[in-house]
């Protein structure tokens, strides 16, 4: 059987790759030569022209937050979409000191 498949991202070419994960290896993105982040197994890319998916995915993956699937839950549990949600959990975590990965991931902001 062959290895299981999961998705790196390249943030300035807005592509995403499937790839065989074997480690903790360097990959590289085969348009500009810059290094993949490693995102998960449950990853869906935004299209190429989503210009505002792509900002909201890059303060999600500078934050620490990943798309690894759960095995009790069947995925990697919410995310935000919009600018307008990162900035409200964003806003939150400043408030209540909350790690901001934690406050990213967070379904309803109280």
């Amino acid at each position: 059987m062959p290895p299981a498949k999961t998705s790196f991202v390249c943030l300035p070419c807005r592509a995403s790759f499937k790839q065989p994960y074997a480690g903790a290896w360097v990959r590289r993105c085969p348009r500009c030569g810059k290094e993949l982040v490693h995102v998960g197994s449950a990853f869906a890319a935004p299209p190429r022209r989503d210009t505002e998916g792509w900002r909201v995915l890059s303060v999600l993956l500078h934050a620490g937050v990943r798309f690894h699937k759960s095995c009790c839950l069947g995925g990697p549990g919410y995310r935000p979409r919009t600018l307008r949600e990162v900035r409200e959990r964003m806003a939150y975590a400043r408030r209540t000191g909350e790690p901001i990965a934690r406050a990213l991931t967070r379904p309803e902001v109280p």
